[in-house]
């Protein structure tokens, strides 16, 4: 400030006259000139920082109004809406599913289908035969892959008439000492004795269940299905509960965990898991995909374990909730199109 406009409001400062030389800010930097360094007033900083229009401002924060109107729409679903729509999108894949069977019971429909259908073989299976000319269509001998038939034509295979019948699927609580088998010449009890008079068509047993194991088994004359379900390639989902003759000794459990080596080759499990009470270690829960021959019960004994009980209680999705041991009831239509869907 000038010495003519009067004293400093600062009483501390000594009072000096400017002799037009070069001085210093109270920034530290240098004002050149005839006039000393001075601050800009509110009203001058005011206008040269100011815009015109709004939409020059450089930032600005927008309100609560008017985010929620103009990003509503890019709001992400919530856990509950998507888990909605997901189970929609399947039910109706699986409708689209049991429409186009029924549909196809009404109409033309692929010989290798049909004879999958009747539970002779698999589709593939069903090709073979075709090419080598063992199946005849009214009279005739077809060897034309994707040949269709319609209602009524008469398809002749091994010296009889295959008839197409409507899909059955039956699931069992199986109970001990039944083997699965659709006849025995020892005469022991068969699991057909189980499901005699629920239905008229033929079925059989999906896979297999040794004589002292129990749970979920399914039966079906689906042919396609069956195969589906008992392939390797699948890796169709399968748990069972073990019960041991001792507690499961850590490093038994960590070495089936890393799999196992029998003499038929490696044997990996999916998930194994301690069953039962906290302190008993002698009930196992052991989920798995492979379906060789007595695989679970092998799989301890190679270590020095006896199974006195094994039950299966889930299969392909089917679990035996609510179902007696020894009991049968046949699928619903939402459970058959979910093991289609496999």
């Amino acid at each position: 400030r000038d010495a003519s406009e009067g004293e400093s409001k600062r009483p501390f400062r000594e009072k000096r006259e400017y002799d037009g030389g070069e001085r210093k800010s109270s920034f530290g930097k240098k004002s050149f000139g005839d006039k000393p360094y001075r601050r800009r007033d509110d009203g001058e900083r005011g206008e040269r920082n100011s815009y015109e229009k709004k939409s020059e401002r450089p930032f600005r924060r927008r309100d609560e109004g008017e985010a929620s109107e103009n990003f509503s729409s890019d709001r992400r679903k919530s856990n509950k809406d998507f888990s909605k729509e997901k189970k929609n999108s399947r039910k109706k894949f699986r409708d689209e599913i049991l429409h186009l069977e029924k549909k196809e019971e009404n109409g033309p429909i692929r010989l290798n289908k049909y004879i999958s259908n009747a539970g002779i073989c698999s589709r593939r299976e069903a090709d073979n035969l075709i090419k080598a000319g063992a199946v005849t269509v009214n009279g005739k001998v077809v060897t034309e892959m994707g040949f269709k038939i319609n209602p009524g034509d008469v398809v002749n295979y091994g010296g009889g008439v295959i008839k197409s019948e409507r899909k059955v699927y039956i699931l069992l609580n199986k109970p001990k000492d039944y083997i699965t088998t659709m006849d025995d010449e020892r005469g022991r009890k068969t699991v057909m004795e189980l499901i005699q008079g629920a239905t008229r068509e033929r079925v059989y047993p999906v896979g297999r269940l040794d004589r002292n194991t129990t749970g979920v088994l399914l039966f079906t004359n689906d042919g396609e299905l069956t195969t589906k379900l008992t392939h390797p390639k699948h890796e169709i989902k399968k748990i069972y509960q073990v019960t041991l003759d001792k507690n499961l000794r850590g490093e038994d459990f960590q070495q089936i965990v890393d799999g196992i080596t029998l003499e038929d080759g490696p044997v990996k499990v999916d998930d194994i898991q301690f069953a039962g009470e906290a302190k008993s270690r002698r009930e196992v829960g052991i989920e798995i995909h492979s379906g060789r021959n007595r695989i679970v019960r092998r799989l301890f004994e190679h270590l020095g374990y006896e199974v006195i009980k094994l039950d299966r209680v889930f299969f392909a999705g089917l679990t035996k909730k609510d179902l007696p041991k020894g009991r049968w009831r046949l699928l619903s239509e939402k459970e058959v199109g979910w093991l289609k869907m496999l």
